[in-house]
């Protein structure tokens, strides 16, 4: 796949969406985009993409499409459109390939990619994992559902923007995979808040004790990436609650269809709820930390920087 000769459109610029498009900018694709604020769109001219109009105006001309949008029904109506507006895939060319970064229902990324293959499309659903720092730095882990001859053909696409990129099975599956990553995630973020709260009410050195648990069988990325700011208080949200929780919403469902007990995940899952329902749901997950620590009835430190 020759970069200068290939034009992606991408639509949804946002926390992640925005840095993942500016990356294939600088990989020389020609990149268009299209959000529903101006702002980002112009922010993705100012680094060298080009700027649409509409869902419609971005996939016209593109050879490979990118979505990245917050929920199901986003999806569907970028794909299928609205009665205002055409969606991709009655305005995407014949034979492009439709990637759905976006984490949505399973059934929903099964059905929209149906109905883009009896278009002539090519879809991939392909969700990510790893973050703004992992969309800004391009070191995604992506996990494909559908044809895998169709993901080769733009794997140097996935590679630009990830650095895990695997197929999983046939359309659908790769959704199933993120939910069971969002699981893994919010699990261990509530376990490592539940750690931090633990060793500061025994005046511990936390950054010390980090430092050494990291190193030993209870290291994650979240301790990594994560506990640094959640010690200081800091929750700009990188990944907001509200998101986690739709995330979650989506775990419930689906192992609820497929009769599968998550026990714990389903603890998570209310924990995620309660922060949200106490006006949290614009910070960053590892915001759980507050929760642990009204629960276990202390204050909050440096309370400010958590607002």
């Amino acid at each position: 796949m020759n970069n200068t000769n290939t034009t992606v459109a991408v639509i949804g610029l946002g926390i992640m969406g925005a840095p993942m498009a500016a990356n294939l900018v600088g990989a020389g694709y020609q990149v268009v985009g299209y959000n529903r604020g101006q702002e980002a769109i112009d922010k993705l001219v100012a680094a060298g993409g080009k700027g649409a109009t509409s869902v419609a105006d971005a996939v016209q001309d593109a050879d490979v499409i990118v979505t990245m949008v917050p929920d199901s029904p986003d999806v569907a109506a970028v794909a299928r459109g609205t009665d205002d507006e055409p969606g991709l895939i009655a305005s995407a060319k014949a034979g492009a390939t439709w990637i759905d970064c976006s984490t949505i229902r399973p059934d929903i990324a099964r059905e929209v990619a149906e109905d883009a293959k009896a278009a002539g499309l090519k879809a991939l659903d392909a969700p990510v994992s790893g973050g703004e720092a992992g969309a800004v730095e391009g070191t995604l882990s992506i996990m494909v559902g559908g044809d895998s001859g169709d993901l080769e053909a733009v794997r140097p696409i996935l590679e630009t923007v990830g650095s895990t990129v695997v197929h999983v099975g046939p359309s659908g599956s790769g959704q199933t995979v993120k939910a069971a990553n969002q699981l893994i995630v919010a699990g261990t973020i509530e376990l490592v808040a539940e750690a931090l709260v633990f060793l500061e009410a025994y005046d511990v050195d936390t950054t010390a004790a980090v430092k050494v648990l990291a190193g030993g069988l209870a290291g994650n990325r979240i301790l990594d990436r994560k506990a640094a700011s959640m010690i200081k208080r800091e929750f700009e949200p990188g990944f907001r609650i509200d998101l986690h929780h739709k995330d979650m919403g989506i775990v419930l469902d689906s192992a609820r269809a497929a009769g599968v007990a998550i026990p714990l995940g389903s603890q998570t899952a209310q924990l995620v709820q309660d922060l949200r329902n106490l006006g949290h749901g614009g910070l960053d997950h590892s915001a759980l930390l507050l929760l642990v620590e009204q629960l276990s009835g202390r204050s909050t430190k440096n309370e400010g920087e958590s607002r």
